[in-house]
């Protein structure tokens, strides 16, 4: 592995020329060293301009690190598996396509595995960017991972059981790990490969931090917020967890992890109660929407992906 940088910062993009300009921009503005990090953009197997826009950016910014990468097999997990493998750093550090890093992003990622060696990953706070502008009516602390917003304050902290994981959009994890924890977990294609990889680099070492001040913002577009849209997303997260489960624990995890859903269904139930006697229907009813589809996605069987 060569040893000129110090940190491997990776965009996996989809089909998404729309967003992934703006993401590529805010890289330019990173106030650590361009000859400290590599970019690779990786292309999971794109229909649209997105290897047009990806070779243009490095073509205009010379500057940069910037490498394209063309994965053929469709998945998120393998993407990020083509990231790591490719990094040439010791500390993978995922972003997704949709991201508008802050300008000391990097330099606050860096400085964190330099300040704290005992790291195995650390994930950073993601500040949802609504297109309207503001934020849905029937948000509420409920639905921060459908928007994949992570904050728990301005403190570094280890990530515990009720802080989750590092979510996908800003996660960091060295090398080393990864590789031992075996990768990205391909059967999952969609929303789980982040909480799974979490889990087996926990596995190896408990050392992965949250850290505020690595932040970025996550553009959330209409399109996200539409009802048709929210349902299938859940019936999917449903559907990945079931996988990660049976890959993690077998047939005991799923039947414990099914008798969880329900209890949250049944919990949904209550909140809906509670938010409708408080007159916010709404948000009671997006809370109740949100376990309802996980817990059919999870009996379902497989569901396509893109």
């Amino acid at each position: 592995m060569a040893t000129g940088y110090e940190i491997s910062l990776v965009i996996c993009t989809y089909n998404r020329c729309r967003y992934l300009p703006e993401a590529l921009k805010s890289i330019t503005k990173q106030t650590l060293p361009a000859a400290s990090f590599e970019l690779l953009i990786v292309d999971n197997n794109s229909t649209d301009d997105t290897a047009a826009i990806a070779r243009q950016f490095i073509a205009l910014h010379p500057e940069l690190n910037a490498r394209y990468c063309f994965e053929e097999n469709k998945g998120l997990s393998y993407a990020r598996n083509r990231g790591m493998r490719e990094a040439q750093s010791t500390i993978v550090n995922y972003v997704d396509d949709d991201a508008l890093l802050s300008a000391g992003y990097l330099e606050e990622m860096l400085q964190f595995f330099k300040t704290h060696p005992q790291a195995a990953g650390a994930g950073g706070k993601v500040i949802p960017k609504y297109e309207t502008g503001q934020e849905p009516a029937w948000m509420s602390k409920y639905l921060n991972g459908f928007v994949g917003k992570i904050d728990f304050g301005n403190e570094v902290q280890l990530f515990t059981k009720a802080m989750k994981y590092p979510v996908g959009c800003n996660m960091a994890y060295k090398k080393m790990f990864l590789e031992q924890a075996g990768g990205f977990n391909t059967a999952l294609q969609f929303r789980s490969d982040d909480k799974y990889i979490f889990h087996q680099v926990k596995k190896i070492s408990t050392q992965v931090y949250f850290i505020p001040q690595a932040w970025l913002y996550h553009y959330i577009d209409d399109h996200r917020l539409d009802l048709a849209n929210f349902k299938k997303l859940f019936l999917k997260t449903g559907n990945e967890e079931k996988k990660r489960v049976f890959t993690e624990e077998g047939n005991l995890g799923v039947l414990k992890k099914g008798l969880e859903f329900v209890v949250k269904l049944s919990a949904a139930l209550a909140l809906f109660g509670f938010f409708t006697l408080k007159g916010h229907y709404l948000k009671g009813k997006y809370v109740l929407l949100s376990q309802y589809h996980t817990l059919k996605g999870f009996l379902a069987k497989e569901i396509y992906v893109r």
